[in-house]
């Protein structure tokens, strides 16, 4: 995955509650910055200005959640909601159908709680500062990445349903149908998987489209559009991923 962004170092800098209890310290140019750097006027009042716009944008509200979500495997709510985001989002980012869109599970890094959802809390879900892109690939091909997902035990997706037996993907079905071994689909994903991240090899060979879209943007439009319905971002598995025996 990616590296965060100098805006993210930022707000991880001064948003403690963003980071596990322990002593940050950075050094540039044998200068060092740490818990102190409150008590060195010069720099505090120079980065103050970053500080607080940064704290201000992390807590503006843009959307509600009646119960709270978090991931869970092979199926979740929130995960269908954001393979959901991703897939909508992408269609009209670029202006095409998508059949199916995915989240790899090792990038959730947070999760919804219940009441008000802030851009803070999406940028604890999703701190990477990975890209929405497309891809079209061959059934086949997707059937393999469908695999890889059953050995993983299950990872968010949206416009499949699929079980898993014995680490394979059976009873695959896209769009209600069955995938064809040599028909091409147009797939959603971030570039870190598509780039072959979390050995997901088979969909290097395949061309990226890309708009320079992140990822985490797509799920604060996602949130805002939902809440500017009058609705909370509640979603509940729907079996998109079962275990079969």
């Amino acid at each position: 995955m990616k590296y965060t962004s100098p805006l993210l170092f930022l707000i991880l800098l001064f948003n403690p509650l963003l980071l596990p209890a322990q002593n940050i310290k950075v050094f540039y140019n044998n200068y060092q910055i740490d818990g102190s750097i409150k008590k060195d006027s010069s720099i505090n009042s120079f980065l103050s200005i970053y500080r607080d716009s940064i704290t201000k944008s992390m807590g503006t509200v843009i959307g509600f959640s009646v119960n709270g979500m978090s991931k869970h495997q092979p199926e979740s709510g929130l995960g269908n909601f954001m393979a959901d985001a991703i897939k909508e989002v992408g269609q009209n980012i670029f202006s095409m159908p998508i059949d199916a869109a995915f989240i790899n599970y090792g990038g959730i890094r947070g999760y919804i709680p219940k009441g008000e959802v802030t851009i803070g809390t999406v940028y604890e879900l999703m701190p990477f500062d990975n890209l929405l892109i497309i891809q079209k690939v061959r059934g086949d091909s997707l059937l393999t990445f469908l695999h890889h997902i059953a050995q993983s035990n299950g990872w968010p997706l949206s416009g499949i349903t699929m079980g898993i037996k014995e680490k394979k993907a059976e009873n695959v079905l896209i769009n209600n149908k069955p995938i064809v071994a040599d028909s091409l689909y147009t797939i959603a994903n971030s570039d870190y998987i598509a780039k072959g991240g979390d050995k997901s090899n088979m969909l290097k060979c395949f061309p990226v489209i890309d708009k320079g879209y992140l990822v985490r943007d797509a799920l604060i439009y996602y949130i805002k559009k939902w809440s500017d319905n009058g609705k909370s971002i509640d979603c509940l598995p729907e079996k998109r991923i079962v275990y079969v025996n």
